[in-house]
């Protein structure tokens, strides 16, 4: 019987006391007998998390007395037993390493789309303006082969850095198509399409809430294989069930 709460989710939004916080928020996490990982950085909040539901949700209510994450925005999974072995808060210079610091949460975040849009368009083949959908995969490759949304242009990356100068190469491919950017949970593709931005590429949007929301409000339909998760769960199905992954980083 799957009995505990994982929750994934982040913000991008400004934090100049991130140290300040870390301290309460691992203390607020302990007491509710949570386990997992919180990253604190000055562009944002990123967290995977696990316990009872009652602590996990006393937990985010506990977080969103901070106005600055009263509307964070969580994806639910279930499990049998916690996957993480301990509870820590760590201070980062971004909650996803990209080396551009121009991108920044005060900047204003990216244009986005929610699963069942996407989904809409999926089905339909195109966008609500009749241009073409190409799905960009921001993740790395080894998370590509384990799943992936169907015809999504993969960059083949090794880590995040390596971004920018790969969608500089499939520049030329993205132009004239709705471009949906997306990764595993959201600040991925949210970062990738703010440096699209920058790039001047039009008509791109990031899956708001990344695979996972989608998993949670649509389910499966239009990805194959299935989604890896940086815990002991490995990855999960479009079912949000966990089994061991069959790639490797």
């Amino acid at each position: 019987m799957n009995t505990v709460l994982n929750i994934a989710a982040y913000k991008f939004v400004g934090l100049d006391d991130a140290a300040k916080i870390r301290a309460p928020l691992l203390e607020s996490a302990l007491a509710y007998s949570l386990k997992g990982t919180i990253l604190l950085s000055p562009e944002g909040i990123n967290m995977f998390l696990a316990g009872s539901e009652e602590g996990v949700q006393a937990f985010l209510a506990t977080l969103r007395q901070d106005a600055r994450f009263a509307d964070i925005p969580v994806k639910e999974s279930w499990s049998e037993t916690v996957p993480f072995k301990k509870m820590r808060v760590r201070l980062k210079r971004e909650i996803i390493r990209m080396n551009h610091p121009t991108i920044r949460p005060e900047n204003g975040r990216a244009q986005a789309i929610d699963p069942a849009t996407l989904k809409r368009w999926f089905d339909a083949g195109h966008d609500d303006e009749g241009r073409p959908l190409l799905l960009l995969d921001t993740r790395n490759d080894f998370e590509v082969e384990e799943g992936h949304f169907q015809g999504a242009l993969n960059l083949h990356i090794q880590k995040f850095t390596d971004f920018p100068e790969a969608v500089a190469k499939v520049q030329d491919q993205l132009k004239d198509h709705a471009v949906v950017s997306y990764c595993t949970g959201g600040i991925r593709c949210e970062k990738a399409t703010l440096y699209m931005n920058g790039l001047g590429l039009q008509h791109h949007w990031q899956l708001d809430g990344g695979i996972l929301k989608y998993f949670e409000e649509v389910g499966g339909s239009y990805y194959e294989g299935r989604c890896t998760v940086f815990d002991e769960r490995g990855a999960l199905d479009t079912q949000l069930i966990p089994g061991p992954r069959t790639t490797s980083a």
